[in-house]
């Protein structure tokens, strides 16, 4: 799936699935690609994950057709500069706040809309692009960015942080937040994790803003359903790494 393509089923209201990538081969991203996943987050933040890795796994998703965001472990404008050079769909940041968002918009887009620094020499632009103010302006548009909302205080300054300009969703990350709201577990059907998400959900809506989310370990049909129901547009199956581990505990099961 190309960027634009991802964009515009986010803001048509697809329903879409994505998963986490932490264990960062080549093959698994193909194999998520097989599995008809829309959309692959791949870990910078959490997993050992260096460019010259991420750039191979970025190749992949793009010959296979699953659409790459990226997690940074910050808003690092030099970091950030050098993964979107790389053409992958989007950003994912942990830990989203205005501020953060604000800095993520200046360090994510070309100026006029940011202050991202410009090469024309990258993977990104097909390294030269015929025209820089069309490719700068079709960047801005297709990148999307997708703060990570996963604090109390966030959930609290959520309707001025959905506010932000040049942010297009947001991911609510149930285990920080569910910690953080003194609920842990990432169950959405613990009340203020409910609350929490009906918030963020309210807020979305009115600015035409999409949401994402996780089901963590829950792989449950109906739990999914209702948080889609609830207005969940992006489903996350966790990551690559827990999927194999239950799939192969449900093995070792068998054989007991």
């Amino acid at each position: 799936m190309s960027k634009t393509s991802l964009r515009e089923r986010f803001a048509r209201g697809d329903k879409l699935t994505g998963i986490i990538d932490f264990i960062g081969a080549p093959m698994v991203i193909e194999i998520i690609a097989r599995a008809g996943i829309d959309f692959v987050i791949i870990d910078m933040e959490h997993c050992p994950l260096d460019l010259d890795r991420l750039a191979h796994l970025v190749r992949a998703a793009d010959a296979s057709g699953v659409a790459p965001l990226v997690r940074v472990p910050e808003v690092d404008p030099a970091l950030i500069k050098r993964v979107l050079n790389l053409d992958v769909a989007g950003l994912v940041i942990p830990h989203g706040t205005r501020t953060s968002c604000e800095a993520l918009v200046r360090a994510a887009r070309y100026a006029p809309d940011g202050e991202r620094g410009a090469c024309p020499i990258v993977r990104a632009t097909g390294y030269w692009p015929d025209d820089w103010n069309a490719y700068a302006q079709k960047a801005n548009q297709d990148v999307l960015l997708l703060p990570l909302i996963e604090d109390h205080a966030s959930i609290e300054d959520f309707e001025a942080i959905a506010a932000v300009p040049g942010i297009n969703g947001f991911f609510i990350g149930p285990y920080d937040l569910s910690i953080s709201v003194g609920a842990p577990g990432a169950d959405f059907e613990h009340p203020a994790m409910s609350k929490a998400l009906d918030r963020v959900v309210a807020a979305c809506r009115q600015q035409s803003k999409f949401v994402v989310t996780t089901i963590g370990d829950r792989q449950e049909r109906d739990y999914s359903r209702r948080l889609v129901e609830r207005g969940v547009q992006g489903l996350v199956f966790a990551t690559d790494a827990l999927v194999l581990l239950q799939t192969l505990k449900r093995m070792v099961a068998f054989t007991r």
